[in-house]
This record gives structure tokens, C-alpha cells and sequence, in this order.
């Protein structure tokens, strides 16, 4: 990503934020096929003090991305959304895209069958306790055990990350003010990402 200081995210607990708050991600291997990406769900190691993350592959991703034997990137995309210069001064007509983005970069650890179901245990039940009624693994352990044959866990220790807050930091208060009023219209929660910054 483009280094400009303002925009820079070097708090590890903003990324786990960002990584909580948005935890579809992206996967990209340096293959020796070439570049691969694939898109999953990711959760955090919450009792670990670095970021730690452990998702699942569907196979035979595994294999194409060849996990375990590089480092990946793992892109997070927290909100987004264009920035017109409508909202801003008379003469600035520079257009830009505010984002929150992080990229993390780690080695896969290869979960055993054993440790790929109980975090796919977790990842279901993470998400399912926002469902009205929620399932869990559980109720079919057996069959449920039959179908995560089929997937490939992973735990990813983040060595380093590279992440951006680009929220209009270069415009004035009033202009600041006014984008984030019209993001509170149709993009909210980059419109809290945005007063975030201002605190």
C-alpha cells in the first residue's frame, strides 16, 4: 500500500478491531504455479497477545495455494467508500476512496483433524450466536465431523502488517465534517471509522 504517515495504522489492537469487525478475508500465496487467492472467514486467537488468526480452507485450496510451505497475505477490508469532491472546498477536484485496510503476513500451521474441527466448532458458533436461531456443530456431530473432511484448518501467527486508515486526514475540520455527515447517510459504519480518527 501507498506510505503516506497520516494514514498509517500501527496499533496491533486497531487490527484486531479491524480483523473482529470484518472477518472476511482474502488469501493470496505466492503458488509455485504463481499468485493465488481464495476468500474466508477468519477468527481471532483472543487469548494470544500478538494477532493471531485461524480460518479453513475448502480442499483442495489447501494444495493450490500449497499452505504451510510460504507465507501468505491475508487482506482485511474494513468499510469503504468513494469520496466525491463535491463535498469538498471550491477548486479541490481531486476525487479520492477512504478505506480501512489491513495486510497481514504470516506462515500457515496446518491444523490436525482434531484441532480443524473444534475451530470449526468455534467458527460456527461464533457466527450462528448472532442467528435467531442458531445451530451448532453439535447437533450432528457425526455427520458434521464426515463434512470437515472435506476442509483444511489453519492457524496463521502474524509476523508483520501493513496497515491504512485513509479517512480525509489531509482535509479541513469542516470539510472532515461534511463527508462524514454524508457517510453517516450512506455508509455508516465508515462514518464511525471516520470519527474514530477525529477522537
Amino acid at each position: 500500500m501507498r506510505h503516506t504517515p497520516r494514514y498509517l495504522m500501527t496499533d496491533a489492537d486497531e487490527v484486531k478491531r479491524l480483523i473482529r469487525q470484518n472477518p472476511w478475508a482474502t488469501f493470496v500465496s505466492p503458488a509455485s504455479t504463481g499468485l493465488v487467492a481464495s476468500h474466508y472467514p477468519v477468527l481471532l486467537e483472543e487469548d494470544d497477545d500478538g494477532i493471531v488468526i485461524v480460518s479453513h480452507f475448502g480442499r483442495p485450496d489447501e494444495q493450490l495455494h500449497e499452505l504451510g510451505a510460504h507465507e501468505v497475505l491475508v487482506i482485511v477490508q474494513g468499510p469503504h467508500d468513494y469520496v466525491s469532491p463535491s463535498l469538498y472546498a471550491p477548486g479541490d477536484l481531486v476525487p479520492t476512496w477512504n478505506h480501512v485496510t489491513a495486510h497481514l503476513y504470516g506462515t500457515p500451521e496446518i491444523l490436525d483433524e482434531q484441532e480443524n474441527y473444534a475451530m470449526l466448532s468455534r467458527l460456527t458458533d461464533h457466527f450462528e450466536a448472532h442467528q435467531e436461531h442458531g445451530r451448532s456443530l453439535a447437533e450432528d456431530e457425526e455427520g458434521t465431523r464426515r463434512a470437515a473432511k472435506g476442509t483444511i484448518g489453519l492457524r496463521i501467527r502474524i509476523a508483520r502488517f501493513d496497515a491504512r486508515a485513509k479517512l480525509s486526514q489531509n482535509k479541513t475540520p469542516e470539510v472532515r465534517e461534511a463527508i462524514t455527515h454524508r457517510f453517516a447517510q450512506t455508509n455508516a459504519p465508515l462514518a464511525e471509522e471516520m470519527r474514530r480518527v477525529e477522537g
